[in-house]
């Protein structure tokens, strides 16, 4: 039997009061005893409703056990039911539209469109892979997928294959020129990229100097101006990193000396507990609990075997930015901060 702490008129699985106590609370400025007072309060308050709603639920489905059953054999009559289903309250009638209004939403939940993902929070590494995610290499999604066809000697193999790799730059650029096209000309022609006077200026192969066609979309960078590590563009409130190297096995034959772009990605997580996974005794909350806090607080690690290595998973380090006049610093989430925690 699950031990238990006596805290006023609630009992407190121990394992859960002491991760309270010991893990959640410090450094939150919160005394353990206000906490159990006010958690007292809420179960006082809301347990009488939830039995309320409870019963309130089982009369319902006595009835409609009930209907079903003195209705059966007998052609289904939808006007007759859905008029008894109004009868007992199970349906209301319609309302006038409405509108409601929230404050305090990230942005990545109330503004932005993007891929959110589904992960049970009680595995450690699946957790921290997800919240990754928000981040990814889009070199390394189009060479391993069949985005990239396998036609003219571009299979995916052991080794390194270039001429895939040409057929991944060539998709790379193609997406340059929608999401953030230059004014003239094709990001696929583009030599150099640097920043002058807070703007993106790209050089082509003809010699010619370009911008962005809406200059809103430069973001920020990385490194010397007339020569950045990175470039950050936006478009539609997603960012896309430009990433340059020239002695890399990939910059090293590109014409800009691009190694890769980094496309912001999946930018939120929903860290289940309910469909993926089931959090039923207080041992599996609590397992559930400390891998959310970790994530919270950032420490959240998991060891890893990799063949005959072993890693260690953690949270990636946020991405800091110089805006385009190169004075202010601005600072990316490399991970799914915008998390929602389903547990019930």
């Amino acid at each position: 039997m699950t031990e238990r702490t006596h805290l006023g008129s609630l009992q407190v699985a121990t394992v859960l009061h002491d991760l309270v106590v010991n893990d959640i609370i410090p450094g939150t400025g919160v005394e353990p005893a206000t906490f159990w007072t006010g958690m007292e309060q809420i179960v006082n308050d809301l347990a009488p409703r939830n039995r309320a709603l409870l019963a309130k639920r089982e009369q319902l489905q006595e009835q409609i056990d009930n209907w079903h059953q003195a209705h059966a054999g007998q052609p289904h009559d939808a006007a007759a039911y859905k008029q008894f289903l109004t009868d007992i309250g199970y349906l209301l009638p319609a309302v006038d539209d409405f509108a409601i209004t929230t404050t305090n939403v990230d942005a990545e939940l109330a503004t932005l469109a993007g891929p959110q993902l589904v992960v049970p929070v009680n595995n450690a590494r699946y957790a921290l892979n997800a919240a990754n995610a928000r981040w990814g290499s889009l070199y390394d999604a189009l060479y391993g997928s069949d985005v990239i066809s396998d036609a003219d000697g571009a299979e995916k193999t052991k080794a390194f294959n270039p001429r895939r790799a040409a057929k991944v730059i060539v998709w790379g650029r193609n997406l340059l020129d929608q999401a953030v096209p230059l004014a003239s000309g094709s990001h696929a022609d583009a030599t150099a990229y640097r920043v002058v006077d807070a703007q993106l200026q790209v050089t082509l192969e003809n010699g010619k100097v370009t911008m962005l066609a809406d200059t809103a979309k430069f973001a920020g960078y990385n490194g010397d101006p007339s020569a950045p590590a990175a470039v950050l563009l936006c478009n539609n409130g997603l960012h896309i990193e430009l990433q340059f190297d020239r002695t890399s096995q990939v910059g090293k034959d590109d014409k800009a000396g691009i190694k890769d772009l980094l496309l912001e990605s999946a930018l939120s997580t929903i860290m289940d507990c309910e469909d993926s996974v089931a959090a039923v005794d207080a041992e599996d909350k609590v397992g559930v609990y400390r891998n959310w806090l970790g994530l919270m607080k950032g420490t959240l690690t998991e060891k890893v075997r990799k063949g005959d290595k072993e890693i260690t998973r953690s949270l990636n380090p946020d991405r800091p930015y110089l805006a385009p006049n190169g004075e202010a610093s601005i600072c990316m989430a490399a991970a799914c901060c915008s998390c929602v925690m389903s547990v019930i």
